[in-house]
């Protein structure tokens, strides 16, 4: 009964193993490097084939949380018009842990330097992103002045959610 349960195991570990593949970094930064050139080159049908099909994209402003579809129907326009966005990777540090990587960059953007991080998946064999946060980079002398400056918007939204509770 022992060797068989061993057997057993032994068969489940080689067929798991033999399947799973995990990406290398480099193969994971060229990933990202194709989405934000794709959006550079207002390419709207590869940025979203690099994304899952359940993606969400976090924007910069509170009221940005988009789930893919709606996403997609954001963006569509910015690509019509042949533009939509400039990423370039300033620096990128990649995590990998089974089928998920993790990430984090700084970008040249044209709103300055921004910071993105992100999930990539697997999705029917492909690595693609599943989750990605744009946030703008804010010097630490300047977050009193910023935070004066959005305080009244902020508020307002604050009521908005608070009421929805």
């Amino acid at each position: 009964m022992r060797s068989i349960f061993l057997s057993f195991i032994l068969v489940t570990c080689l067929t798991s193993c033999s399947t799973y593949q995990e990406i290398s970094k480099p193969q994971a930064g060229e990933i990202v490097d194709q989405w934000h050139k794709a959006a550079a080159d207002a390419d709207f049908d590869t940025y979203f084939n690099l994304m899952t099909s359940n993606a969400v994209f976090i924007g910069t402003e509170a009221t940005e949380n988009w789930q893919l579809k709606e996403f997609k129907a954001f963006s569509k326009p910015f690509f019509d018009r042949g533009k939509a966005w400039s990423f370039t990777s300033l620096q990128r540090n990649i995590y990998s842990e089974n089928e998920v990587v993790y990430f984090d960059e700084l970008l040249d953007t044209q709103m300055g330097i921004c910071r993105g991080s992100g999930i990539l998946k697997k999705e029917n064999g492909s690595y693609r992103i599943a989750h990605y946060v744009l946030s703008i980079a804010v010097p630490n002398d300047n977050v009193d002045s910023l935070t004066e400056m959005k305080k009244e918007w902020d508020q307002k939204y604050i009521d908005k959610l608070q009421t929805r509770n």
